[in-house]
């Protein structure tokens, strides 16, 4: 139970929000039949090889063969039984399983991980989850915790099999050569290490460009109203939209890591780390918009949509000067975040027509969709 609330409960939290950003546009970039970057699903079939796989999809199926290393965040990662893994397999999912081969090391963090009695993994099986199923031969060493782990009759385990679980059920028939030891200790320690999995930078700034404009363009076509009205409330009211900002921004991880103390709480914070996470990436394009327009309105130019390109485009370029470009980020996320809290506030509790920060009322021409910013 420790482990699960502790552990992988956090861990996965952190990786939702990661994920669910780079899932919203399926992209990838092949090179040498090797796979990095993001996509609604990645298949490597029976007959295909391929050098490596790092990315961001809603499922992971090795069909075939990876020379190299498969490190992902994804929904399910499934080596079937003709799949085979060369290197190590690393993954943050919801389910992993393994009935094929893997030469090297695996390592995950997820709800669900299965290694089927077909399985045979080359090292060592390293896994934090809430159910960890183990029915095939791994070579080297196994630490797991989990609330259940279950050691199958066709378990062979070469080295030693180091565990904390609340239930733990080995079958007579379960072959560990360096025998089975729990440690209340391990949890916290167990799954994957993403500290080396990287996505190129020139791909994730000019995804993260694309994406950002496509989502600006959606909200500025289908909320054109009240869009403006949050890109005002930046103008008209800054200190307070980044203060209202940074205490959303404290406050709501507050509330999803008090729920992933509890088990029960653990369904709530996903849901609510997904929804903070949408919210926030809305948030960042509302400060880069609003920016955007006030830069222009010193110019004596009112376009939304030129000043969309102007915000989203010229963030990127700061973003990239080092210490001061995360700077600039963080206080275009804070003004937007704070802004749209204060206009959804004022939407939902009965005064959306008026605007607090101006006194300004909405148009008839904003509500028709020919907003612009003032």
């Amino acid at each position: 139970m420790t482990f699960v609330s502790s552990a992988v409960g956090r861990r996965v939290v952190a990786l939702a929000l990661a994920a669910m950003l780079f899932l919203s546009v399926g992209t990838g970039v092949a090179a040498a039949q090797s796979f990095e970057g993001a996509a609604g699903s990645i298949v490597v079939g029976p007959d295909e090889t391929y050098d490596s796989i790092q990315g961001f999809a809603g499922s992971v199926v090795v069909r075939g063969t990876v020379t190299g290393d498969v490190s992902t965040v994804s929904g399910s990662v499934h080596v079937t039984e003709s799949g085979e893994v060369g290197g190590d397999v690393s993954a943050a999912a919801g389910t992993v399983r393994i009935d094929g081969t893997v030469g090297g090391d695996i390592s995950a963090a997820a709800g669900t991980v299965e290694i089927g009695e077909t399985a045979r993994i080359g090292g060592n099986l390293e896994s934090g989850a809430s159910y960890i199923s183990v029915d095939g031969t791994v070579e080297g060493d196994v630490t797991a915790g989990a609330e259940t782990i279950v050691l199958g009759p066709n378990a062979v385990v070469g080295g030693e099999f180091r565990y904390d679980a609340e239930t733990f059920t080995q079958d007579p028939a379960a072959s560990v050569a360096g025998g089975v030891v729990r440690d209340d200790g391990i949890g916290s320690d167990a799954g994957p290490d993403f500290a080396e999995f990287t996505v190129p930078a020139w791909l994730g700034a000019l995804y993260g460009l694309f994406v950002n404009l496509l989502l600006g363009v959606v909200l500025l076509a289908v909320f054109p109203a009240f869009s403006t009205r949050v890109a005002d409330r930046v103008a008209g009211s800054p200190v307070k939209s980044g203060g209202v900002g940074l205490l959303t921004l404290i406050a709501v991880p507050l509330v999803l890591a008090i729920l992933v103390v509890t088990i029960v709480g653990i369904p709530l914070s996903l849901v609510g780390a997904f929804v903070f996470g949408v919210t926030a990436w809305v948030a960042l394009v509302y400060g880069q918009y609003a920016i955007g327009a006030w830069a222009l309105s010193l110019a004596n130019e009112d376009n939304r949509w030129l000043a969309l390109v102007v915000g989203v485009v010229g963030f990127a370029v700061l973003g990239a000067i080092p210490i001061f470009g995360g700077l600039f980020q963080l206080a275009a996320f804070l003004l937007g975040l704070g802004a749209l809290a204060l206009t959804l506030r004022e939407t939902y509790g009965g005064r959306g027509e008026e605007d607090t920060s101006g006194g300004r009322q909405t148009t008839l021409d904003e509500s028709s969709g020919d907003a612009r910013v003032a």
